[in-house]
């Protein structure tokens, strides 16, 4: 006995012991994941019929007339839907011909070119020209900057629809510009570059607009992250981030779901993504990125979405070109650009540990950004679910106070269901979500810093000019954490270490001769017998037989007749469709639960026994506590520094804490007196954000003495009247306000001796 275990005090049992904790907590974390997934897999079983169903009652002469009316239904819709996939072909063949062209809705033109910068990159800035029907521009008026997800597909999603965000934004009189992308990446191009380009982009925009404020940039899911490097990088140039459905926490989410997240540890790190590129010539093949999108919902990709349109034949071929336009559209990235984002986001998760390179200044410090930045998430999106969107904020910031402390307004809104690319697409979305945003941004830097949640809902008033109620609510890290599920779980650590190793292993013995073998030729044959690109081709005029799709749909479309809706046996075939459907993603469910317990069951045991000790994730740095109390008693020092101005913001931050939350509607009327009454009209922008920081900070760390010093500021009776009525007039009815404003506005009240 004594030779296997330990002796008690020993280095060596102090190990012992430790590692049989780590495997019994794995084990145990293994049992609960299985549990969960036997239940959830229970509860996805269909349910069988309790007794027998009815039939519905049809005399054998209208069965035989409804079978008729639905063979020549069924045969007439197969000639139209064929006709349509020669279309889409035929589409995807010409854009890929064309250079995969941005599928943007609005013309635009083309202002700096990244090929022409001393480090070329791919990529360029544009702008939108405004359409017919939409109004002026206003240069005046605070810039958008759109920049869209490189993700396997090419440039354009946020602005494919007139009801879209270029869209919103147009309507509001902004200058719009875009950030697009070419197929062929510039030989040697690194993501460093691309974003020392769009920070080149962002220098240009601001040149044409002098007098406006900061821009605004909007992010696109993967586009999110290059927003926050941007943002990072470049804080005195950029005004607003909005980032829809970004993944910039890569290992956060919830068990027994978002199953993406595992992908990178079943295939062993990021060897293979080496290995793509290598056999690509150099260039990795976004239609890969593309079928992984595809593989999170088989039942939509091989079948519901081309039954739809059998379904629908005659109204939804438009809807199907268009988008299939975009999701057909694959363009490349260069082995040193995916090698990149693989290693450091997908596997090492570095942007939210604060260990992401920024080439000789360092690392990429989401700290560092000092503009307000807004959250768009879908509980209903299994490529970005909330919690890779939003646990970044709880990894950098130890808690809300610091956000506050630190300057910082960070707004997160949730959708219910909405899928990924609805974020980005759907006019639903647009006219409420986005719209709301940017109705809500030109007043977002009136807002006092702090995380708040944006909640949006149906106006009570159907004849009030805002359709929509808008209310920023103050949120706090634990929210953050109940959203965003577990994220300090050992096992993704241990990926990233088996990641570095076959890494090394792979450059050493095996990328050598996949480069002595690979070639262009042999390259652009993989790219062209892709089963993404197979797929479209195979239904192109390429193939002979296809033509033969237009001359049946001819012939059918003067005769079409389609069958009643209550036809009997067009109900059975929408039956059997979503029979299909349900087992497809009974099979995805399955496939989804094995991936979880293979991927914890690997990973979990080398965590135990060790594998990634010293490289698991950091607690969020927090302030020297002797830094933390200088700052609190300056705080309190700076409290009775201050006139008018000072006061009068401050006593709106009282406000806003007591009540725990702002509506749009008060925030309207705070920005009205912030931007068009004195003293404050004669401040620059920057000058009345510093004041609005200053003055939260001092609410935050010296909340009493913040209250009790407001008389120094407002030394007489004029003033102390002028400014508590400026502050009722932002506040608003009093009955609306919550007790704990209430209380608030008469202490402030009492302290000013104002009765």
């Amino acid at each position: 006995m004594n030779a296997i275990t330990p002796a008690p005090g020993s280095e060596l049992f102090t190990r012992f012991a430790e590692t049989t904790s780590r495997f019994a907590s794995q084990t145990q974390r293994l049992m609960d994941i299985a549990g969960g997934q036997a239940a959830r897999l229970r509860a996805g079983m269909p349910q069988l019929p309790t007794g027998p169903q009815p039939l519905p009652l049809r005399s054998p002469a209208a069965l035989a007339s409804d079978f008729s009316a639905y063979m020549i239904d069924t045969l007439q819709r197969s000639a139209l839907f064929w006709d349509v996939m020669r279309r889409a072909g035929n589409a995807f063949v010409e854009h890929e011909r064309a250079g995969c062209p941005p599928v943007l809705f609005f013309q635009y033109e083309t202002l700096v070119d990244g090929r022409s910068l001393p480090r070329p990159v791919n990529y360029a800035l544009v702008r939108i020209v405004p359409p017919a029907d939409a109004p002026e521009t206003d240069p005046e008026m605070r810039p958008f900057i759109i920049i869209d997800p490189r993700a396997g597909h090419g440039s354009g999603i946020g602005g494919f629809k007139s009801d879209s965000q270029v869209g919103v934004a147009l309507q509001r009189r902004h200058p719009v510009y875009f950030v697009i992308f070419f197929r062929d990446p510039e030989p040697g191009q690194t993501i460093l570059d691309v974003t020392a380009a769009e920070g080149v982009f962002l220098q240009h925009v601001q040149e044409l607009h002098p007098k406006a404020p900061k821009p605004v940039v909007v992010g696109n899911c993967q586009g999110g992250w290059a927003v926050m490097m941007l943002g990072a990088s470049h804080p005195d140039l950029i005004g607003p981030l909005v980032l829809n459905g970004a993944p910039l926490s890569y290992w956060a989410g919830q068990t027994g779901r978002n199953p993406m997240r595992y992908t990178g540890g079943l295939v062993g790190g990021a060897w293979p993504a080496s290995l793509m590129a290598d056999l690509g010539n150099g260039r990795f093949d976004g239609a890969g990125l593309v079928m992984n999108f595809e593989s999170l919902s088989p039942a939509n990709t091989w079948f519901r979405k081309y039954y739809d349109l059998y379904a629908k034949v005659d109204t939804e071929a438009p809807r199907f070109l268009e988008f299939e336009r975009w999701w057909g559209g694959f363009f490349l990235m260069n082995a040193e650009e995916i090698g990149w984002i693989v290693k450091n986001l997908f596997i090492g998760d570095r942007f939210a540990q604060g260990g992401l390179r920024s080439g000789a200044r360092g690392t990429f410090d989401m700290r560092a950004v000092r503009s307000p930045v807004i959250v768009f998430a879908s509980a209903g999106d299994n490529i970005t679910p909330p919690g890779q969107a939003l646990r970044w904020i709880a990894d950098v910031y130890r808690d809300e106070q610091e956000v506050r402390t630190l300057g910082q307004t960070i707004v997160y809104l949730l959708h219910e269901d909405v899928g990924h690319l609805g974020i980005f697409v759907s006019g639903k979305v647009a006219k409420k979500e986005h719209a709301e945003i940017a109705n809500t941004l030109e007043m977002i830097e009136a807002v006092a810093p702090g995380l708040y949640e944006m909640q949006i809902t149906r106006h009570a008033d159907e004849g009030s000019n805002t359709p929509y109620h808008v209310e920023l609510i103050e949120r706090s890290m634990a929210d953050i954490r109940s959203l965003a599920g577990e994220a300090s779980n050992e096992a993704f650590p241990a990926v990233a270490k088996v990641s570095q190793l076959n890494e090394m292993v792979y450059e050493m013995a095996v990328r050598p001769v996949v480069r002595a073998l690979a070639t262009e030729a042999y390259a652009e044959f993989r790219r062209q017998t892709h089963p993404a690109r197979l797929r479209r081709t195979l239904f192109s005029d390429a193939n002979p037989f296809m033509p033969l799709a237009t001359m049946a749909a001819e012939m059918v479309r003067p005769h079409r007749a389609p069958a009643a809706p209550d036809n009997v046996f067009l109900g059975m075939e929408r039956a059997a469709a979503d029979a299909v459907e349900a087992g497809m993603n009974r099979w995805r469910d399955l496939q989804d639960a094995w991936s979880e317990l293979a991927f914890h069951a690997v990973y979990g045991g080398l965590a135990a026994l060790g594998v990634a000790d010293g490289d698991s994730q950091e607690a969020a740095p927090v302030l020297d506590p002797q830094i933390a109390e200088e700052v609190a008693r300056k705080a309190g020092d700076d409290a009775a520094v201050g006139g008018y101005a000072e006061a009068v913001v401050r006593m709106m931050v009282l406000l806003a804490d007591a009540r725990g939350g702002v509506r749009r509607s008060r925030l309207a009327r705070s920005n009205a007196l912030l931007t068009g009454t004195e003293p404050f009209s004669a401040m620059t922008g920057r000058a009345r954000q510093e004041m609005i920081r200053a003055q939260s900070l001092i609410v935050t760390l010296q909340p009493e003495r913040a209250l009790l010093t407001l008389p120094l500021l407002l030394p007489t009776p004029e003033d102390r009247e002028k400014a508590m009525t400026a502050v009722t007039a932002v506040a608003g009815p009093e009955a609306d306000l919550g007790e704990p404003a209430r209380v608030m506005l008469a202490r402030q009240r009492e302290v000013l001796g104002l009765g």
